[in-house]
């Protein structure tokens, strides 16, 4: 689905728009979020919390967003955490130097080359600049920290955090201390993190400001292969894009373990529970894929990345950075602070744990949810458009819409949205405009089922309830309704 359907949606439909919009002035790369995408966004951060989070048993905090200095010159965040520009020089335009190569050439560069690679790359491919066919100049190191100045001297500079894990790996020693646990432990978070991106673009997959839900599981590094759960996955296959071949690969979790493919039984078991987590959020088995980074490809503290990706009509969109951070993050920490990271198992053993990263974008996943879920039609002379959305994940389980406004049609039908809420339901009401205008209304924004109030309910006493995909409609007494609608939201029955 072209990209500009999802933003004329966002748009009409209130799901999100550009921060500030009324400015001139307004900063790209900031997104507002509407009545209807904020519920949709925190479907999503709730669903992954549920099948993801509390399945596995992992500790969630709250961190701060705004962190000193030292923690980001230890973690290698103002030295390392750079985007290649270049500059046009005829516009001055500027421009990120991989993502300019590849739209222009279709070849794919890693960030982190060399910046005089960059230079002989643009050189050898004749790279022009895309606005008006400038010369470019030298590609330069931009670092993407927001930093800020904290209280009143100006002496303590802050910066906002570029991840959510840094409080993580900060915390660990105290949680791992006072929260009666064993590794390996996930310790999980869920916030806004924000980059000085160079060039904003498509929505809500490059922005400045965007939320995160990551989870950083500490283990034994010597106890890789030793971890009970594997037996639940060990048959299950992985999508996995191999550099060997550059394609895609069915391959068991066993099989992964087996040849070494992966570093062993826990990342195999993480990578198998992220990607059941997407088929649960909707996308297909067959449009996702945990695709392998090379060396030179890879963030500095990674020793074996996983980019899982999903594909849209963009193209695909990387939205978890599956990293095996190995001590990196502990033991800089660590050194910077002049505190201990060992921990001490019962064994007696002693040692700095390692780390494997799964760092989702919550606006990404959104986004493509959004794409994933969206359909088209015809039906006769008319096209309908609606969201095929798990219910889980729609802003609204039921809308209640009275036929008219008189006659105690509207009182009736306020009576069912208290009952139904009563009973845990969440429920959109409206009364304005035809009940055709009402259903392609909510069909946009996923409602999987409606309610509609008519002269028939005042006498009978019953509703006409309408399912979203199909459109088929039946009539049920309003007293079974709760019943009717615990089912169908639990999917033990259908309309």
């Amino acid at each position: 689905m072209p990209k500009e359907e999802i933003i004329n949606l966002a748009l009409r439909r209130n799901l999100f728009f550009p921060a500030a919009e009324i400015y001139s002035s307004a900063l790209a790369g900031f997104w507002d979020f509407g009545p209807i995408g904020t519920r949709m966004r925190q479907k999503v951060i709730s669903f992954w919390r549920k099948n993801l989070v509390e399945k596995e048993g992992f500790l969630e905090i709250d961190g701060a967003q705004i962190l000193p200095e030292a923690v980001f010159k230890a973690s290698g965040h103002l030295t390392s955490f750079n985007d290649p520009v270049v500059q046009c020089k005829k516009c001055h335009s500027i421009h990120r130097a991989d993502k300019l190569i590849e739209e222009v050439t279709g070849k794919e560069v890693p960030e982190s080359m060399a910046l005089n690679k960059f230079n002989e790359f643009i050189a050898k491919n004749k790279v022009k600049c895309p606005k008006d066919e400038g010369e470019l100049g030298e590609v330069k190191s931009f670092n993407m920290m927001m930093k800020t100045e904290i209280g009143a001297t100006g002496n303590n500079p802050g910066y906002l955090r570029p991840e959510t894990c840094q409080s993580i790996f900060l915390d660990f020693l105290r949680l791992y201390k006072t929260s009666r646990v064993n590794l390996p432990l996930g310790i999980s978070q869920e916030g806004k993190s924000f980059r000085n991106e160079i060039s904003p673009r498509n929505t809500l997959l490059r922005a400045r400001e965007f939320n995160q839900m990551e989870t950083e599981i500490f283990f034994n590094p010597k106890k890789i292969n030793e971890f009970d759960k594997f037996d639940e996955v060990k048959k299950y296959e992985l999508n996995l894009f191999l550099l060997k071949d550059k394609k895609v690969h069915s391959v068991s979790c066993e099989k992964a373990v087996k040849e070494k493919i992966v570093s062993g039984k826990l990342i195999a078991y993480y990578l198998a529970r992220t990607q059941q987590l997407y088929e649960a959020y909707g996308i297909k088995k067959s449009e996702m894929r945990f695709r392998e980074l090379k060396e030179e490809a890879r963030a500095f503290y990674s020793k074996e990345t996983w980019d899982f990706e999903v594909n849209t009509d963009l193209g695909w969109i990387e939205l978890i950075a599956c990293n095996y951070r190995t001590d990196y993050d502990l033991k800089a920490h660590g050194t910077e602070s002049k505190k201990s990271m060992i921990v001490k198992e019962e064994s007696g053993e002693e040692f700095i744990p390692h780390v494997f990263e799964l760092s989702i974008g919550v606006d990404r996943t959104f986004y493509v949810v959004l794409d994933h879920a969206f359909r088209k039609e015809k039906r006769g002379e008319e096209e309908r458009i609606y969201l095929d959305l798990h219910p889980l994940l729609a802003p609204y389980f039921v809308a209640v819409f009275p036929l008219m406004k008189k006659d105690g049609l509207q009182e009736k039908a306020e009576e069912i949205v208290s009952v139904l809420r009563s009973n845990g339901f969440e429920v959109l009401f409206d009364e304005k405009g035809s009940i055709g205008k009402r259903y392609a209304r909510v069909d946009e924004i996923g409602l999987p089922y409606c309610l509609t109030i008519d002269y028939d309910s005042i006498e009978k006493n019953d509703v006409t309830l309408r399912e979203r995909n199909s459109m088929k409609q039946i009539r049920i007494p309003i007293k079974e309704l709760p019943l009717k609608l615990w089912n169908l939201f639990n999917e033990k029955e259908s309309i």
